[in-house]
C-alpha cells in the first residue's frame, strides 16, 4: 500500500502534534462493580512502575478486597478530597495536588463520578480531560450501564439504574479500552464471600441480570472493535467482508413483499448478532407511482422501527443485469456478508431473454452469502414466534425416565468445567488460570496443575506460586520418549480441581485419547473439576472465518460442544496494540520470532478481527445460557418455530465449510440440521473423505447421509425431494465454480434449486478466494 507516502494535510499535522503533548487514556470496562476492573488497573499500574514509569493513584476504591488492596501497596497515593452527600461519602480528585506532583500516569476509579458543587469541574470526566491536556496519562474504570447509549436498555432489561452516566463517544476518545469479563457465577461467589458489599441495587444480585449486563458489555465492545477494524481496513484499501462479523443487506423493491424480506433479514441479523442494512434502487428522475410511494412509506417506517439503516439509490437504468451489478458493488463496498432477496418468479426462458437479478448476483458476488427468502405466509401464518413456549416449562411434576435419571445423576457427579478464552496467544489466559488456581488453593481447595505450557514467559512462570504439578507421562514413539499429560495419574491423585492448558492440543501418538479435550472429558466424568484455556481460532465452527481473516488454516480445533459443556466461559480481553507491544517486548515469543509473528498472524488487522470474533462468540454464548434459564427478553430476538436446516454437499472441496456454516445457523436458530453429501465415484479416497465429513457433522451435532449419483442431471430434484421429506425450512448449498461457457449452456445446480425450491429459504454460501475462478 502507498498510504505511508501520502503527504499529511495541515489539519492532520496539527492534530498529530497536539496529540504528542496529550496524555493517553485507558478505560477498563466491566458489566458491574466487582468484575475486577480496579484490580487490573492497579496491576497494570504496577507493571508500568516496574518499567520505570512514574505512576500514582488517587480516588481509587479497593472496597477492602484483599487482592485489590495488595496491588495498591507499591503505588504512591495522592489523597483525594472527601465530601458527603445525603450521608454518603464521595471522593473527588485533588487536581491541584496531582498537577503539582505531575506524574506520568494517574490511576483513578469511577469515570462516571460527579464532583462536589464547588469543584473546578462538574464531573470526573472533565477532570480527566483537563489532566490529559496537561500531558498526564490516565487509567480509569467504568461499568457498561454508566454509558449514555446503554443505560436505558440496561434499565429496561434489568431494572438497574445508573447514578450518573458519561457520553458513549468516550470509548472512541480513549487510546485503549479493555473489557474485564467475569461470569455471573464468579460474581455471585464473590458476593457470598463478602467482596461485593457495594451492590446497592437488589437487581444486581440476580444471575440473569448479571448475565444480561455482561452480554451488553461484550456486544458494546464488539461494536467498538468493529469500528476500529473498519477504519483499519479502509486505510489498507480493503473492501468486502472482513470475516469477523455479520452484516446483512436486504434489497427491496417498493412492493408488497418488501416488508417480509426486511423482517426475515432482521431475524437473521439478530440471531447472528449482525448489522442490518436495507437498500432500494430506483430509476433516476422517475416519479414513484401512488402504490409504490405507499409501499416506500411503510418500508421506511419499518426500518426505522427495527433500527436498520435504509438507503434509496437512484440509478440511470433498472435493467436486471445492471441491477445485479449495482447490488453487488454496494454490498462489497459496505462489507456485507449476506444479501437477502426474494426468489424470482420468472421462468428459465424469461430469465434467459431478459436477465436475472439472482443469477447476476450469483455470478458477481462470490465472496458473499446469498439468502433467498421463501414466501410461506399463506401456509404458516406469522413467522416470528416467542423464544420459549410455556408448554416446555410445565414439567415440574413429571416423573423422570430411567435415562433422564441416569443423565441427571451423571451431571451431578461430573466435575465443574471452566474455560478461559482469548483472541490470540499472549492475552493472559494461562496467567489468569494460574492466578485463580492459587486463589482457590488459599481457600483450602485441593488444586493441582495437570498440564502447563508457559512458553518461557516469566510473568506466567511467576504465577505458578504454591501449585504442584502432576508429572507428565512418558510415551515411546519411534525410538523416542515423548511427554504428555498423565490422565490416569490425575484421576488416581483425585484433586478437587486440575488446571489444564491449551484445550485444542493434539496428543502425541500412543496417548489414551487423540485430543486433549477428550482427556478433559474423562477427567470431568471422574468427578474432578477442570479449569482450561483456548484461543477463539481453535473453535471448530469458526475455522473458515479464521482462515478468511488470517489466511491461516488452523489444524487443531475443539468442538463447539466443549464450550456448551463448560459451566463457565470467560474472555480474557487485551487490545491488539497492547498485544503487539507485549510481542515486541518478548513477552509472548522469543525475540528471534517477534518480527516474523508481527508480519504474519500478529498483524494489527488480524488481531482486531480476531478480538471482535471472540467478543461476539462469547456474547452469543452468554445469550444461549440466558435463554436456557427461560429468559424471554433475549437481546438477539426470538427464533421461528420448527426450523429445519438441510445442507447439500455437491462439491467435496466446500464440504467442511458448508457443514460448519450449517451448524452455526442451526445452533443459533435452535434448529434440527441434516447434511447430505452426493458424489459420483467410489474409491478409497472418497470413502475416507466421507468418514471425515461424518465425524465432523456428528461432532457438531448434525445427521449425515451419503448418496452416490453418477449423473447430476436429476441432482437438484433429488436433493429437493429429500429436503422436503425432512420438512426443511432452509436449504444450504455452496456457490459453484463454473466457466462462462458452462454458465450459458448448462444452468448450475444452485440456479436449478432456486427455480424449483421456491417453497423454502435457500442460502447459497460464498466461495473462498481460493475456490473462485
Amino acid at each position: 500500500m502507498d498510504n505511508g507516502y501520502r503527504r499529511k494535510s495541515p489539519e492532520e499535522l496539527l492534530q498529530a502534534i497536539t496529540k504528542l503533548h496529550h496524555g493517553k487514556l485507558k478505560i477498563y470496562i466491566g458489566a458491574v462493580s466487582g468484575t475486577g476492573k480496579t484490580y487490573h488497573m492497579l496491576r497494570d499500574g504496577r507493571q508500568l512502575k516496574k518499567q520505570g514509569i512514574d505512576v500514582v493513584a488517587c480516588a481509587v476504591s479497593t472496597m477492602q478486597r484483599p487482592e485489590t488492596m495488595e496491588q495498591l501497596t507499591e503505588i504512591e497515593r495522592i489523597p483525594s478530597i472527601h465530601w458527603l452527600k445525603e450521608g454518603i461519602e464521595y471522593k473527588d480528585l485533588d487536581l491541584r495536588a496531582i498537577k503539582a506532583r505531575n506524574p506520568e500516569v494517574l490511576l483513578v476509579d469511577r469515570l462516571a463520578h460527579r464532583n462536589r458543587p464547588e469543584a473546578d469541574y462538574p464531573s470526573r470526566l472533565d477532570d480527566i480531560k483537563h489532566l490529559l491536556e496537561c500531558g498526564i496519562s490516565v487509567m480509569t474504570t467504568i461499568n457498561v450501564y454508566e454509558l449514555d447509549g446503554v443505560c436505558d436498555l440496561a434499565f429496561q432489561l434489568t431494572g438497574i439504574e445508573a447514578e450518573h452516566t458519561v457520553p458513549d463517544d468516550i470509548l472512541e476518545f480513549a487510546d485503549e479500552v479493555r473489557l474485564i469479563d467475569v461470569t455471573p457465577e464468579t460474581l455471585l461467589t464473590r458476593l457470598n464471600e463478602g467482596h461485593l458489599r457495594n451492590a446497592k441495587s437488589p437487581h444486581l444480585l440476580r444471575r440473569d441480570n448479571l448475565g444480561k449486563l455482561r452480554e451488553l458489555a461484550l456486544r458494546l465492545m464488539a461494536e467498538d472493535v468493529n469500528e476500529s477494524l473498519e477504519h483499519h481496513r479502509r486505510n489498507q484499501g480493503l473492501i468486502g467482508p472482513s470475516g469477523a462479523s455479520e452484516r446483512v443487506l436486504v434489497t427491496v423493491q417498493y412492493h408488497w413483499n418488501g416488508s417480509i424480506h426486511i423482517r426475515r433479514g432482521q431475524q437473521v441479523a439478530k440471531r447472528l448478532n449482525g448489522e442490518l442494512l436495507v437498500v432500494s434502487f430506483v430509476r433516476d428522475n422517475d416519479a414513484l407511482s401512488k402504490e409504490a410511494a405507499a409501499f416506500k412509506r411503510s418500508i421506511v417506517k419499518l426500518t426505522q422501527k427495527i433500527g436498520a439503516d435504509f438507503e434509496e439509490l437512484a440509478v440511470p437504468r433498472l435493467h436486471r443485469r445492471l441491477l445485479s451489478q449495482h447490488i453487488t458493488e454496494y454490498a462489497m463496498s459496505h462489507g456485507v456478508t449476506r444479501i437477502v432477496l426474494g426468489h424470482s418468479k420468472h421462468t428459465w426462458l424469461q430469465e434467459l431473454l431478459h436477465g436475472s437479478i439472482a443469477n447476476g448476483i450469483l455470478r458477481l458476488a462470490k465472496p458473499i452469502d446469498l439468502f433467498f427468502v421463501a414466501d410461506r405466509t399463506d401456509l404458516e401464518g406469522e413467522r416470528i414466534l416467542p423464544a420459549r413456549h410455556h408448554a416446555e416449562s410445565q414439567s415440574t411434576y413429571k416423573r423422570l425416565s430411567p435415562d433422564e435419571k441416569k443423565q441427571t445423576t451423571e451431571r451431578m457427579k461430573r466435575g465443574t468445567f471452566k474455560v478461559y478464552i482469548g483472541a490470540a496467544p499472549g492475552v493472559g489466559k494461562t496467567y489468569t488460570m494460574l492466578r485463580e488456581g492459587n486463589v482457590l488453593l488459599r481457600k483450602g481447595i485441593d488444586v493441582v496443575i495437570g498440564l502447563l505450557e508457559t512458553h518461557g514467559r516469566k510473568d506466567t512462570i511467576d504465577q505458578v506460586g504454591d501449585l504442584t504439578s502432576i508429572p507428565k507421562a512418558k510415551i515411546a514413539y519411534k525410538d523416542t520418549l515423548l511427554e504428555e499429560m498423565d490422565v490416569p495419574a490425575i484421576i488416581e491423585r483425585f484433586p478437587e480441581v486440575v488446571l489444564i492448558d491449551e484445550l485444542a492440543h493434539s496428543n502425541v501418538p500412543g496417548s489414551l485419547n487423540k485430543k486433549r479435550y477428550e482427556d478433559v472429558r474423562s477427567i470431568l466424568e471422574a468427578g474432578i473439576s477442570v479449569i482450561s484455556t483456548v484461543n477463539v481460532q481453535h473453535l471448530e465452527s469458526l475455522n473458515d472465518a479464521v482462515e478468511q481473516i488470517t489466511g491461516v488454516r488452523v489444524r487443531e480445533t475443539v468442538p463447539d460442544s466443549m464450550l456448551r459443556l463448560a459451566d463457565e466461559v470467560e474472555l480474557i480481553d487485551v487490545s491488539p496494540r497492547a498485544l503487539q507491544e507485549r510481542m515486541r517486548e518478548g513477552k509472548i515469543y522469543a525475540m528471534g520470532k517477534v518480527e516474523q509473528a508481527l508480519g504474519a498472524f500478529f498483524q494489527l488487522g488480524n488481531l482486531i478481527a480476531l478480538r471482535e470474533l471472540a467478543l461476539r462468540e462469547i456474547a452469543d454464548d452468554v445469550d444461549e445460557r440466558l435463554e436456557s434459564w427461560e429468559r424471554t427478553d433475549t437481546l438477539r430476538g426470538p427464533w421461528r418455530r420448527q426450523e429445519v436446516i438441510f445442507v447439500a454437499i455437491t462439491d467435496l472441496s466446500q464440504a467442511d465449510r458448508l457443514i460448519r456454516r450449517g451448524f452455526r445457523i442451526a445452533f443459533r436458530l435452535k434448529a434440527q440440521w441434516h447434511v447430505m453429501a452426493v458424489h459420483s465415484g467410489k474409491d478409497a479416497a472418497i470413502e475416507r473423505r466421507m468418514k471425515e465429513l461424518l465425524q465432523l457433522t456428528e461432532q457438531l451435532g448434525g445427521s449425515f447421509v451419503v448418496k452416490q449419483m453418477k449423473h447430476n442431471q436429476y441432482l437438484p430434484a433429488f436433493l429437493l425431494t429429500h429436503a422436503n421429506a425432512l420438512k426443511s425450512t432452509q436449504f444450504i448449498i455452496g456457490q459453484e465454480k463454473q466457466s462462462w461457457l458452462a454458465r450459458i449452456f448448462r444452468p448450475s445446480i444452485v440456479k436449478r434449486i432456486l427455480q424449483s425450491g421456491r417453497n423454502m429459504d435457500v442460502m447459497a454460501v460464498s466461495c473462498l478466494p481460493s475456490q473462485e475462478q
